[in-house]
């Protein structure tokens, strides 16, 4: 099998793309455009290669998930476990895809950017870890020397007020400002899927009412609106207090 560096360097020539890890093909953008590759009719202007946030990824997948079914490509796409960019997941599916493209690209000419009509095709972010390299710690406990043996004064040719940022706080930023960009795309997904949770259990509701009027039932309605109202060990509503209420007279 196609080893990581292999498969990226395919999927950049291919693409013209600039991927650095196998987990960015998590959002599923290239996937789809290696299908167009080889089939050359994959609707690409609904395909976001920009995509930030876990439900533009599924949205992603689901243009995918209509071109297996339309070309009857026998393959389950595992798309809760590739969306979540785990690298050994989409370095799987990945594989599998290169084995496909090599048995089905007829080796016609094709213009990744054009068919993407100049959408954007930057790789995805990622969360980098700080750095924590000897070199970045020496020169700031050098730095830190420098100014208590001047006794805390700015060092001369180093004017007050003009100091960067330090690399370790500016990759701090750099990750603050992507987590509350996750945060954000996160809690969009959660009031996405609350308000169609909400409408099934209107539309439930209002089913077994009418039923309830005509005299009848619906076991599969009843067994829907149970799971909706379903909880958790941890998050049960709290049953009413059964004990005998306190004299409000009783004093301590």
């Amino acid at each position: 099998m196609a080893g990581r560096s292999d498969l990226l360097s395919w999927l950049n020539d291919l693409l013209a793309i600039n991927y650095t890890k196998i987990e960015q093909c998590g959002t599923g953008a290239a996937y789809c455009q290696v299908l167009d590759s080889v089939y050359g009719d994959i609707p690409m202007n609904r395909v976001k290669f920009n995509a930030k946030h876990e439900y533009e990824f599924i949205a992603n997948f689901k243009v995918m998930q209509n071109v297996f079914k339309a070309k009857k490509i026998d393959k389950p796409i595992p798309v809760e476990k590739l969306v979540k960019c785990k690298m050994q997941d989409n370095l799987e599916f990945l594989q599998w895809m290169k084995r496909f493209w090599d048995q089905n690209y007829g080796g016609q000419g094709y213009d990744a950017a054009a068919r993407r009509k100049g959408a954007p095709a930057d790789p995805p972010a990622t969360i980098a870890p700080l750095s924590t390299g000897r070199s970045s710690s020496s020169s700031n406990n050098l730095a830190v020397g420098a100014s208590a043996r001047s006794g805390g004064k700015t060092p001369v040719g180093h004017r007050a007020g003009s100091a960067q940022p330090t690399e370790a706080v500016q990759q701090l930023q750099a990750q603050l400002k992507e987590m509350s960009t996750h945060l954000e795309g996160l809690e969009k997904e959660r009031d996405f899927y609350f308000s169609k949770l909400r409408d099934i259990e209107i539309l439930v509701q209002t089913q077994l009412e009418v039923l309830e009027a005509e005299g009848k039932e619906d076991e599969t309605l009843k067994k829907i609106q149970e799971i909706l109202y379903s909880t958790e060990e941890g998050f049960e509503v709290p049953e009413a207090n059964t004990t005998a209420p306190v004299d409000e007279e009783e004093t301590f």
